[in-house]
């Protein structure tokens, strides 16, 4: 576990601010709400819990942050690799995972190679889950493209700061 745990919580904030200003009516708005037949009126109608919705929203983004940490930071799947014995005070395993940090445990641990998985995560990941739902929902290509570069931009920046802050 991460001596600085927070950053969970911290990345968990990217896709809230990422979609406060990508869905501003000056950016994307006004084309999200065309794609999916809202108006300002219907919105207000249908008057969503937005606590709830900023809730879960947080929520998942702590748990899209947390899986991250595993992708992005190579050195927890050597870690992972020497599981339990690795845990165990003066054991060999714990020995030579320390040495291991000492020469390597730096290696491919900034803001761009996290961003770089973030890409590669939205593209094999992101993209088709939105792709399948929009398939399904009979969405068009111009959906799939609005909520994926959403989507790009968000994991990107998680990527890039999960990599850069964790430390272990």
């Amino acid at each position: 576990m991460p001596s600085n745990w927070y950053m969970f919580f911290v990345a968990g904030l990217i896709p809230i601010l990422v979609g406060m200003v990508y869905y501003n009516k000056n950016v994307i708005g006004n084309t999200w709400m065309k794609l999916n037949g809202f108006t300002e009126n219907t919105l207000k109608e249908k008057n969503p819990n937005m606590v709830v919705i900023m809730g879960m929203t947080y929520l998942f983004s702590v748990m899209i942050a947390f899986i991250m940490s595993g992708i992005v930071i190579h050195q927890t799947s050597v870690y992972s690799m020497m599981m339990p014995e690795v845990m165990q005070a003066g054991s060999e395993a714990e020995t030579t995972f320390n040495e291991l940090m000492k020469t390597y445990g730096e290696r491919y641990r900034g803001f761009r190679h996290g961003a770089v998985h973030g890409i590669f995560l939205s593209i094999f990941i992101a993209l088709p889950v939105i792709g399948i739902n929009a398939l399904f929902e009979m969405r068009g290509w111009k959906y799939i493209l609005l909520h994926f570069v959403y989507w790009l931009v968000s994991l990107a920046l998680m990527g890039g700061l999960i990599c850069s802050t964790l430390t272990y």
